[in-house]
């Protein structure tokens, strides 16, 4: 198992909890002045005030699943998505969607191995000061469930954030890129990040949050 495969899963399921919201009047972009730690540019936020027309929704669906829309929304090549998704299938964590025949993320299996195995096939330190996006215990989704003590805080390293604090690195090098399109996806990866570093009490409150996001679609 790789990294890009726990982000490529995780993106699988914010897709799934979008899908909730094609009805043809939901503006499926996110809204990042809710989530962001970083600054936006103008295309940017164009892009993320986009509203889908009903006529266009199940063009919408398809295009969000190809190997090419998923390079463009996570950074991950074609090559190594259509790998991960083969690799996945396999050992159980993806399946095929019997509707709409798109891959899915096989969640419940997904929770366990994050809950249970993460931290041990995906160590993680807290490196040298840096400029990144807050994550684990200081991302947006949980700096208000836990108080620090005043230690510095966790990032990925970015040089368009606006926090600094210790440097982790992310699962995958295109954490950074994938999450500035995407708030879930960026919750979802910051509780991760929080179970992989927290003690049992933290990384108790992570999970069961990560388990709220993947039951409520």
């Amino acid at each position: 198992m790789k990294g890009q495969d726990i982000l490529l899963l995780l993106k699988l399921v914010s897709l799934q909890r979008q899908e909730k919201h094609l009805n043809g009047t939901e503006n499926l972009r996110p809204r990042p002045e809710l989530w962001q730690d970083w600054d936006i540019t103008e295309e940017e936020e164009l892009k993320q005030k986009g509203i889908i027309e009903f006529s266009e929704i199940e063009a919408y669906r398809e295009s969000l699943y190809t190997v090419r829309g998923l390079e463009k929304t996570t950074g991950i090549s074609k090559t190594q998505i259509a790998d991960s998704i083969r690799r996945c299938t396999d050992i159980g964590l993806a399946k095929k969607d019997r509707k709409y025949g798109v891959p899915r993320t096989n969640k419940k299996s997904l929770l366990e191995f994050v809950i249970y195995g993460i931290r041990y096939v995906f160590p993680v330190r807290m490196g040298e000061l840096t400029r990144g996006i807050a994550t684990s215990f200081s991302a947006p989704v949980l700096n208000e469930k836990l108080f620090s003590s005043g230690e510095l805080i966790a990032v990925w390293p970015d040089e368009r954030a606006k926090s600094k604090g210790l440097k982790v690195i992310p699962l995958f090098h295109t954490v950074p890129y994938a999450v500035r399109q995407d708030g879930d996806l960026y919750a979802m990866l910051a509780l991760v990040d929080a179970i992989r570093l927290g003690n049992q009490r933290e990384a108790g409150l992570a999970a069961n949050m990560l388990e709220k996001m993947f039951t409520e679609m």
